[in-house]
């Protein structure tokens, strides 16, 4: 038995939401990683590159915030199942931190090469 209500558009909207909320309120280095995304839309904006760089350097700039969800979700299900140290909680919240980092550096890469080719 799956523990998950019957698909609605709008509830599920409401828990996305209610989701993001939560990471504003209580994920430090998400509001960080939200304030370098309100800066740096602005420069995509004015950026004189193709649509298609515009669009890469979108996506690889969102990507860090999804990877700070990713993670986010990582620590606190492995913090509901235990809340004492174990070698396999570790690894999986390090596996959770890898993620935001590989985003960190795909982000890095995709603005590097774009803002150095124009």
């Amino acid at each position: 038995m799956r523990n998950q209500p019957k698909y609605n558009f709008f509830k599920n909207t409401f828990y996305a939401l209610a989701g993001l909320k939560d990471l504003l309120k209580n994920e430090t280095s998400f509001k960080i990683e939200l304030f370098l995304v309100v800066l740096l839309i602005p420069v995509i904006v004015i950026l004189e590159v193709t649509m298609i760089e515009k669009a890469l350097l979108f996506i690889s700039l969102m990507g860090i915030l999804i990877a700070e969800a990713v993670n986010s979700a990582i620590e606190r299900v492995v913090d509901l199942v235990t809340l004492e140290y174990h070698e396999m909680a570790k690894r999986a919240k390090d596996v959770g931190s890898s993620i935001v980092f590989i985003s960190i550096i795909v982000f890095l890469v995709v603005w590097g090469m774009i803002l150095c080719s124009n």
